[in-house]
């Protein structure tokens, strides 16, 4: 039995061939929770200003602002894909 992770260390899937099911689809679940925050400030504000305008208005720049702050954190969060270079010498 092998105690390898199933993904290769590239990020493909099982067989190298792609990536896995979860990386295709982590940018789905960043769009969708951008969403959901972007229509719960929009009914917020709309319910403290009853303008749906403003509700709206609201609802897309915090929409646009959550979905770069998920990118921007994804990216510092991602590992680094690089050639081996920062790999330490093998003890043998």
């Amino acid at each position: 039995m092998s105690t390898q992770s199933p993904n290769g260390p590239d990020g493909t899937g099982p067989d190298g061939a792609g990536p896995t099911r979860r990386d295709r689809t982590r940018p789905a679940e960043l769009v969708g929770l951008s969403a959901v925050i972007g229509v719960v400030i929009g009914v917020i504000v709309f319910f403290a200003t009853k303008s749906l305008l403003t509700g709206a208005e609201f609802a897309g720049g915090a929409f646009i602002v959550s979905l770069v702050v998920f990118a921007m954190l994804l990216l510092a969060v991602s590992p680094r894909r690089s050639s081996g270079d920062d790999e330490p010498p093998s003890p043998h």
